[in-house]
Parts: structure tokens; C-alpha cells; sequence
């Protein structure tokens, strides 16, 4: 295996780590992963990129630390542009970054912070989580208790007035997708594109296609309930076609 592998340290459950796996598997980069703690991950993140970040996913990529999703996925496309994920219209070009943009920034912060003030109503989904996260000196509880706090401190997971704006922008953000389709496959042009990706991977947690880092199985309660009036609207199976036509398998060389 070449020391010279790019590296993505990365979280298995978060949606913006996912968009970055997807990036490097539609790229066909063979790279190793590195799954820190969460919580610690904060220090990880610190120090690889010497302070100017606390948030993953990182891509090491030829002596560079880069972190951001789509800092990753420009990145990406500079150094692997073949197949490429921006468009070569500018125009398209443009709406597809615009779109990438809309979904990072009001879309991916309502998923996650939904589905965290979901998992708190279940804790038998929320032990899972942790027992899959957490280092395995820690008993099931501990880990669970862990999970919780840090979710709480942290993204304020607790907070019911904000989950019930996550519902809306959520709602809203299928409207777009819809709008933005019309009667065509795609949000830009003709071709799967930055756009497509960031829309589907940052809805994953909601649409939990079996080709994302959690099927079914792996929905909490309250995000069971959420999702139920929502499964036959044209935006959520498009995010499940999406992955099914486009979510291939990473080249991924090792992981810990």
C-alpha cells in the first residue's frame, strides 16, 4: 500500500463525511480512512489543519490538510478531473456550485441537528450509535451517556423550537429539489453533478438509502415518524435514485 495515499479522516454517520466518501468513490480514489472518536475528532481536526478548523471530514492529499466538504470536493476535481462533477458550462457551472452552497449551508445543519434531537427520544438507537462510535472500553451506557452530552453541548440537540424550524427547512428543501427537476433527471444540465451529490448525501439521514452509511435500520423513532407522509414525494425518491444509480463503492485502502 503507497504511503502516498490520500487520507480522509473521517465520521461513518455524518452526512458532510459522506459527501466526501462519495466525491472520492465517484472519482475512483483509493485512499485510507481514519474514523476518529467523535467528540475527539474536534482535537484531530485542530490539529491537522493547525488550528483553522475543529470539524471533519479532512482530506490529506499531497502534503495538503483540507478541510470543508466542498473544499474537499474542488480539491478533488482539480487533482482527479476525469469523471468530473463540475459541470463545463459556466453557467451550469454556477448554478451547480449555487445549489452545492444552498444545501451545505440550509439544508445540512437542520438534518443533523434533527436527527440528533430525534435519537434523543430513543435510546436504544442512541446506545447503537454509541457503541458503534465509542471506544470499547466503555460499557454501553457510558457510551450512550457520552453521546448525549456531547450532542447536547454541542449542537444544542435537546432544543425543541429548533427541530420543529429542522422540519421546515427540511420540507423545504424537497420543494427546491422538485422545483429544480421539473420533469428532467438531474439538478444541472444533463449529467450527475456537485449538485446531485450534496443534495443526496446531506438528505441521506432522512431518506437512509441502502447504499448510505446507514439503511433503515439504523432511523430512530421520531425520524421514522418525520419521514412517513415524505417517502412518496418526487424529491425523496430521487435522493434514493441517486444513490442507487450513482453511489459506487470507495477504493478505500484501509481503515481505523
Amino acid at each position: 500500500m503507497s504511503d502516498s495515499l490520500p487520507t480522509l479522516w473521517h465520521i461513518e454517520i455524518s452526512h458532510y463525511s459522506e459527501k466526501a466518501r462519495w466525491a472520492l468513490a465517484h472519482k475512483g480514489v483509493e485512499h485510507r480512512r481514519r474514523a476518529p472518536l467523535p467528540g475527539a475528532h474536534m482535537a484531530v481536526a485542530l490539529w491537522l489543519t493547525r488550528g483553522e478548523q475543529n470539524t471533519l471530514p479532512i482530506l490529506s492529499l499531497d502534503g495538503r490538510h483540507i478541510g470543508d466538504s466542498s473544499a474537499i470536493v474542488a480539491a478533488l476535481e482539480r487533482r482527479f478531473p476525469e469523471p468530473p462533477l463540475y459541470p463545463a458550462d459556466p453557467e451550469q457551472r454556477r448554478r451547480a456550485l449555487e445549489l452545492e452552497e444552498f444545501f451545505d449551508e440550509e439544508v445540512g445543519p437542520h438534518v443533523r441537528h434533527l436527527a440528533f434531537h430525534e435519537m434523543r427520544g430513543d435510546p436504544d438507537r442512541l446506545r447503537a450509535i454509541a457503541e458503534e462510535t465509542a471506544p470499547s472500553a466503555l460499557p454501553g451506557a457510558a457510551a450512550a451517556a457520552y453521546a448525549r452530552a456531547f450532542s447536547s453541548l454541542r449542537w444544542k440537540s435537546g432544543d425543541s423550537e429548533a427541530a420543529d424550524v429542522d422540519r421546515h427547512k427540511i420540507a423545504a428543501a424537497l420543494d427546491r429539489i422538485e422545483q429544480e427537476l421539473g420533469s428532467a433527471d438531474y439538478l444541472v444540465g444533463e449529467a450527475f453533478s456537485v449538485a446531485d451529490l450534496t443534495a443526496a448525501s446531506l438528505l441521506y439521514p432522512i431518506v437512509a438509502p441502502p447504499e448510505g452509511p446507514t439503511g433503515e435500520e439504523g432511523l430512530s423513532k421520531g425520524l421514522r415518524r418525520f419521514r412517513e407522509p415524505l417517502v412518496e414525494r418526487g424529491a425523496f425518491r430521487w435522493v434514493a435514485e441517486m444513490f442507487a444509480r450513482h453511489r459506487r463503492p470507495a477504493k478505500a485502502a484501509a481503515a481505523a
